[in-house]
Parts: C-alpha cells; sequence; structure tokens
C-alpha cells in the first residue's frame, strides 16, 4: 500500500502582541487607549511585532510603552486576532489587559495620537473590525 504524504504550506505569520490599556476615569467609568497612525490613517490598539527569543507577554509591554509612552502592568491575556496585513502576510496578534502605573503620551512619527475613551466610543472610533470584536468581548466593568 502507498504511503500518501500531505504537504504543508511553510507559511510564515508574523506574530505580534499588544495590550487593551485602561484607566479609571474621574467619574469611574471604565476608559480605554485608542491610538491614531499617520502612516496608516486608522486609530487601532497599541501593538507591535514580537522580536526573535522575547516572550508575546515582554514584547505586548515593550510596544505599549514604545507607542503610548505609558508604562503599564500586564493584566490577563485577552486572546488573539488572526488577519492578513497590508502587505498580504498572516498576522497573528495577542493581547493582554493592562493598566497604567505610570509614563505620558508624547506624539510620534509612528503614534501621533492618543484618545482615552469609553469602551462605547472606542468601539465606534477603532478602525478595524478585529479590534471592536476583541473591545466588544471584555467584561470592563
Amino acid at each position: 500500500m502507498a504511503t500518501k504524504i500531505l504537504e504543508v504550506a511553510d507559511v510564515d505569520v508574523i506574530r505580534a502582541a499588544g495590550g487593551v490599556v485602561c484607566r479609571a476615569s474621574r467619574s469611574g467609568e471604565t476608559e480605554v487607549a485608542v491610538i491614531h497612525r499617520p502612516a496608516y490613517d486608522d486609530w487601532t490598539l497599541p501593538k507591535g511585532k514580537i522580536e526573535p527569543d522575547e516572550k508575546p507577554e515582554d514584547c505586548a509591554l515593550r510596544e505599549v510603552r514604545e507607542e503610548t509612552g505609558l508604562r503599564c502592568e500586564l493584566g490577563r491575556p485577552l486572546g488573539c486576532t488572526a488577519y492578513v496585513d497590508r502587505r498580504g502576510r498572516d498576522k497573528v496578534v495577542c493581547y493582554w489587559l493592562m493598566e497604567v502605573k505610570g509614563g505620558r503620551f508624547r506624539p510620534g512619527i509612528e503614534v501621533d495620537k492618543l484618545q482615552w475613551l469609553s469602551v462605547e466610543d472606542a468601539l465606534r472610533k477603532l478602525t478595524y473590525t478585529r479590534d471592536r470584536t476583541l473591545l466588544a468581548q471584555l467584561d470592563l466593568s
């Protein structure tokens, strides 16, 4: 009997990590940090590519700090999104809930705006369905 060999496509997946950064407003309502990237003219959650030999959790904290200027504490994992990026590459981004511990936003080339929004306003502001879906499934109350 002949053995059938299945070929598996060699797919390079871009791995990334990020955070849903939260704080309490003056009224006690949960606010979420949403960033604007001028290169894409989009509103999204802070995230970035995982470096070789970097843990996803460490990447998430590093990328949030690089893009927002905020030092955060890692909370619970929130799950991952998978999509094809603008260059046609498969991308998987895993997110963690994060609480701000310090730092301050300063506009830069990659990220020029940060807005603290209620969950409802963030859901309206976010450009991508995948970001809205991730945020909508969270219980941030």
